[in-house]
């Protein structure tokens, strides 16, 4: 065998159609558009036209609304820190904070910082350095002998 002599198995590769070139070749004259009209025209589509009737994107109501500056935290829960410092992730003489929790892997991204959570419950006591804490997680913290400090919202883009 030759590289030559290479070639595609029998009926594995459909030849192209010419089209334009002819009405005896099958695809001559309008080339397969139809007729006339702006669909005919190359370069031209029509997203979401519907003949003239509204279109189902303009006849539905729309709904909700995303607020421009949203604070996106990573939220976590009481329980899954209490489980991190069992296993020996997180230290329980350093406060937590962002970076103790990413080294951990109870983070993936810094975001806008933590809010901590009261899902669960937490035995030891520790420092928490977060930017936000639901009420059940800041009782549920101080009952336990820990404390809270909450950081300050860095300053809004203009």
């Amino acid at each position: 065998m030759k590289l030559n002599e290479i070639a595609d198995n029998a009926g594995a590769a459909k030849a192209r159609m010419r089209i334009g070139r002819g009405i005896g070749s099958g695809k001559g004259k309008t080339g397969g558009r139809g007729v006339k009209g702006q669909k005919a025209r190359t370069g031209v589509r029509i997203k979401g036209f519907e003949g003239g009737q509204m279109p189902l994107h303009r006849r539905l109501p729309k709904r909700g609304f995303t607020p421009p500056h949203a604070k996106d935290y990573n939220e976590i829960n009481l329980g899954r820190i209490q489980a991190a410092l069992d296993a020996g992730k997180l230290a329980r003489d350093n406060p937590v904070t962002i970076d103790s929790l990413l080294a951990a892997g109870l983070c993936t991204k810094r975001r806008d910082g933590v809010k901590i959570l009261g899902m669960g419950e937490i035995r030891t006591a520790l420092a928490f350095d977060v930017a936000a804490a639901s009420k059940s997680a800041l009782a549920a913290i101080e009952k336990a002998g820990g404390s809270v400090r909450l950081l300050a919202a860095p300053p809004a883009e203009a």
